[in-house]
């Protein structure tokens, strides 16, 4: 069940301005939620964030897509073509600790709402844009998807088997990652406020979260010119470590020591392999790969995925199978991690979502509140966080602000 306690969480207190849409900014924001902030969604009206329409599978006319990264959150409705609704957004950057944007760069500039301007209504905020290629540069103006990111950002050129053509991750990993990273930064940016009293500006891109986030990968280029390859699932520098056929269905092994080995060996009843000159050491297997990869995948083949995992799960070796989405959710380890939960929703009635991945010992986040129905908290957040009577409400929204 979902914790919706009002036990202190580590962002209790915080309130966020989020006018981001699609996928980093919002996954962003969700992560500060989940840890503790009031996060108000600001959506175009009649529209809203475009991946309500990212379907199908769709579940009481909101799409999977959206769901998936948007709880713990409330929507209002502003249409920022309006100059009483750009106002309104100015009056609540007035009251809130962050706001997050992931418009192109100079657009929140041009509607009177970019840092400078708001910085004015409130020095403390910590104020975040999400772009493609970031705030300056030869490409600043771009526009970007996870997808073209993950290709220019090198990504999608390690990605893929062996001699064949580069693939995409099958989720939205850069997006996800620079969600991950901004939320990090937020953070970071809110502690230094409470030591010197001082919001800033934090410029994130996805082109530079996907260079960081190349990790040994690029390492091996900067510090040794060495250029990358596709290798499906096998490891450059460690053999085995790969995906192997067994008897039913796939298996993944990770033998990256010599004591894994041993074990190893000894498991797939291969013993003599151990002290063969030619597989005794990793750079030995590395050199060899072509010799002992068909091997181990003749042995592999011989039985099915469970009987492997027991075996070689009791000799301590890591490994386990390749789970399409219905063996994950099934598995005994998900639910002792509540890594599936259950919440309300208002068409939807029972929502499953994803659980929380980060556990703390005194400050656990929570899932609170459903992914919003479009514009459902508008009249909710003005008259509670701005103070706003019904017959100003009502004449904001003859106005079209709202």
């Amino acid at each position: 069940m979902v914790d919706r306690s009002d036990t202190e969480m580590p962002l209790s207190g915080i309130r966020v301005l989020d006018l981001s849409r699609i996928l980093a900014g919002p996954y962003c924001t969700m992560i500060l939620g989940d840890q503790g902030a009031e996060v108000i969604k600001v959506e175009r009206p009649g529209a809203g964030d475009d991946t309500r329409t990212w379907g199908p599978p769709f579940a009481g006319g909101e799409s999977a897509y959206y769901l998936c990264c948007n709880r713990n959150k409330k929507s209002i409705a502003i249409d920022l073509k309006n100059p009483r609704g750009v106002e309104l957004v100015r009056e609540l950057a007035a009251v809130s600790d962050v706001l997050v944007e992931n418009f192109t760069p100079g657009l929140m500039t041009r509607f009177g709402l970019g840092y400078e301007a708001l910085r004015e209504v409130n020095p403390r905020m910590v104020y975040c844009s999400i772009t493609a290629y970031g705030q300056d540069g030869p490409y600043r103006d771009r526009p970007g998807y996870d997808m073209v990111l993950s290709a220019v950002g090198g990504l999608m050129g390690i990605t893929g088997e062996r001699g064949g053509d580069p693939v995409k991750v099958g989720v939205a990993i850069t997006d996800v990652l620079t969600g991950v990273y901004t939320s990090g930064a937020i953070t970071a940016a809110l502690l230094w406020r409470e030591r010197s009293g001082r919001g800033q500006y934090i410029d994130s891109s996805l082109f530079d979260v996907q260079i960081s986030a190349l990790a040994n990968i690029a390492s091996n280029y900067l510090v040794a010119g060495k250029e990358a390859q596709r290798w499906g699932t096998e490891h450059e520098s460690i053999v085995p470590y790969q995906v192997f056929h067994t008897r039913d269905r796939p298996i993944a092994i990770a033998v990256a020591n010599r004591k894994l080995w041993i074990s190893f060996c000894r498991v797939i009843g291969k013993e003599e392999w151990i002290d063969d000159p030619r597989f005794e050491s990793n750079p030995k297997r590395v050199e060899n790969r072509d010799v002992i990869l068909p091997l181990i995948a003749e042995v592999m083949a011989g039985k099915t995925c469970d009987e492997w995992v027991d075996l070689l799960v009791g000799a301590y070796i890591p490994c386990g199978p390749v789970n399409d989405m219905r063996g994950l959710f099934s598995d005994p380890q998900v639910a002792h991690r509540g890594m599936a939960v259950e919440i309300g929703h208002p068409t939807i009635g029972t929502l499953r979502l994803t659980g929380l991945p980060i556990r703390f010992s005194e400050t656990a986040g929570t899932i609170r509140l459903p992914p919003p129905l479009l514009g459902e908290h508008t009249e909710e957040l003005l008259a509670d966080v701005l103070g706003y009577s019904r017959e100003k409400i009502e004449d904001l929204r003859r106005q079209g602000a709202i």
